[in-house]
């Protein structure tokens, strides 16, 4: 069959339709690849970090029914005691605060014992914190510090520090981004960090491939967590504003702050997934899959909005949250 015969078949169009063969032969191979899986995973430990709710919490359930050995890092004892009556007797838990190196240190040397020789197959490095989060100008250095400590120097602490376990294994690290980590919508330390978290992801990615090591990102859009509650929010939003100066609170104007809040209540109830399973499902399938993606981005609105943004103009973003966010009294 030479060409001039598949060109007369298929008309004018062919390379169109050649084309067309191409991408969709090639979308049925990535699902087939992408739904590959590992095996023996009831002999291979996963470290999780923030365990004491949310995402953490319910991905350690999750990876526990599933068969794995999880070693689950929770901040409280009250945490981790209601994490192992929910659990099977082989998760364990540890409590760890990221924001402690010696902490981290601890974490580590118990992690070495529980896994002996066999090493770490994934830490997913899960804990953070998003608070204060707010405009920029009410923020104090100490402020950004403390989200920093948790979200970025955590991270970097965690991964460092178990780094030969996890080469050992060849095995996999998860960090939790976000999708703030495309697009800073807001003040404070989080999206800093989150930036921060896939900068460092991807550095680390390049740097230890040949090891045979995945790093993955996940960036979560918006879900209901403790990190998205409204009340906490709300009162860091006034505790910033009150210890703003006269002069810093006039530039704003007294209706500043009810205003904002009024549109972070509406945002924040209008986007946030109720569903974590979207987040979860995705970091069981960076832990599971034979060939893991780089980067994953649960929730509609990560796809929808905060995805496409992020390749857009930065003017394009600076108009439309000038149109969302209140205008300060004295702007000009």
């Amino acid at each position: 069959m030479d060409l001039q015969f598949v060109y007369d078949l298929l008309g004018e169009n062919a390379w169109s339709y050649i084309g067309a063969t191409f991408v969709v032969l090639w979308f049925i191979v990535w699902l087939y690849r992408d739904s590959l899986e590992i095996e023996e995973l009831t002999e291979k430990y996963v470290f999780v970090t923030g365990c004491d709710s949310g995402f953490g919490n319910l991905l350690c359930k999750k990876l526990d029914r599933k068969g794995f050995r999880v070693l689950a890092g929770c901040l409280t004892e009250k945490g981790a005691d209601d994490l192992k009556r929910a659990a099977g007797p082989y998760l364990k838990t540890v409590l760890l605060d990221v924001a402690s190196q010696d902490s981290i240190e601890k974490a580590m040397e118990w992690t070495k014992k529980e896994v002996g020789d066999k090493g770490l197959w994934g830490i997913v490095n899960n804990a953070g914190r998003s608070l204060p989060m707010g405009p920029s100008e009410w923020m104090r250095v100490e402020d950004f510090h403390s989200t920093l400590k948790v979200n970025m120097n955590g991270v970097i602490g965690m991964t460092m520090t178990f780094l030969p376990l996890i080469k050992k294994a060849r095995g996999r690290i998860v960090n939790v981004a976000s999708v703030l980590g495309r697009v800073a919508a807001n003040g404070g330390g989080y999206c800093i960090s989150k930036f921060a978290v896939e900068s460092f992801s991807d550095c680390l990615r390049r740097d230890i491939n040949y090891f045979g090591i995945n790093v993955c990102i996940i960036e979560p859009g918006f879900f209901k967590t403790a990190v998205t509650s409204l009340d906490p929010l709300e009162r860091e939003l006034h505790r910033l504003w009150n210890q703003l100066t006269p002069e810093v609170q006039a530039s704003y104007g007294d209706k500043y702050l009810d205003k904002y809040i009024k549109v972070q209540r509406f945002i924040m109830n209008a986007v946030c997934d109720t569903d974590l399973s979207k987040v979860t499902g995705c970091m069981e399938h960076a832990l599971t899959a034979a060939y893991p993606r780089t980067r994953y981005s649960p929730g509609w609105d990560a796809k929808l909005l905060w995805i496409p943004l992020s390749y857009m103009p930065a003017c394009v973003v600076d108009i439309g949250l000038r149109l969302v966010l209140p205008r300060p009294s004295k702007s000009v």
